[in-house]
This record gives structure tokens, sequence and C-alpha cells, in this order.
């Protein structure tokens, strides 16, 4: 099964969007803590609405925690500092993609950890996507190629 991972999310409504596209194909969704906002129900409702009951959410307190309980599974980071496009990378199940802070993307050393790395290809001088919508493109490539 595929999941979805967000490193320190700074947007609460992006991440209830994404709590709910995880409700919504039955995604588990892990969030890597610290949050730039209190997360709480009433922080994510107005995107997640009522789907968050749904979702399989994991909170992991730190990066370390997470890859402690991520080990053995690949990790791919969408990110704009990738070459290779989405829609050219085989994507397998079980793979977790991994998206980085709205506002920063990932330090380095998450970029050295990860297995894979792709980006969105966007029009200059557009820089990049939301990061729900991103989540949605890919995510829904991955499952498509991994037999959803």
């Amino acid at each position: 099964m595929l999941r979805l991972a967000l490193f320190q999310p700074d947007i609460p409504t992006n991440t209830g969007t994404i709590l709910r596209l995880g409700a919504c194909l039955g995604v588990q969704v892990d969030v890597i803590e610290p949050c730039g906002f209190p997360f709480s129900d009433r922080a994510l409702r107005r995107a997640g609405l009522d789907y968050l009951d749904q979702v399989q959410l994991v909170r992991h307190p730190s990066w370390a925690e997470f890859t402690r309980s991520a080990a053995g599974t690949r990790i791919v980071l969408l990110t704009t500092k990738a070459t290779m496009s989405y829609v050219d990378f085989a994507f397998e199940d079980g793979d977790i993609l991994l998206l980085g802070r709205e506002s920063a993307g990932v330090p380095d050393f998450v970029h050295d950890a990860v297995a894979a790395r792709v980006a969105i290809p966007v029009r200059p001088p557009a820089r990049s996507l939301n990061v729900a919508v991103a989540a949605s493109m890919v995510l829904g490539e991955a499952l498509r190629q991994t037999g959803f």
C-alpha cells in the first residue's frame, strides 16, 4: 500500500486537504513533526471536513522516529530540485511519497536519506504547485502504476 508523508507541514488547510485525500483513497498519511501550527481537529477541520475520522493517520515526533518506522521502505521525495519527472518514475507498491514544508521544502539531510526524488514539471517562471495539488497528482500516478 502506498503512503503519503508530510515533513513538518506549515499550513493546516493543506494538511487537512491531504488527510482528506488519504481518507478518500485509502492511503495512510504520516505527519512528521514539528508542524508549523497546532495539530488539532479545529485547525484541520475546514479542509478535512468530516473525513478526518476516516484517515489512517500516523504522527511521528521527529524525522528520526519516522525513518525508524519506515525502515526497509522506499521513500520517494517530491521536490522541485529533482531532475526526473514523476511520470517517468516507476513507482512500487509500498512506496512512501514524501512532501516537504510549504515554506522551505526539506533540508539537505532529508534529500540525502531518500531513495529517489521526483518533480512535477512546471512552466517558467512558475516554481511549484500547492503541496496538496502536488500530492494528489503524484499519488494518482503512483496508484495508476501500482494497480489502484
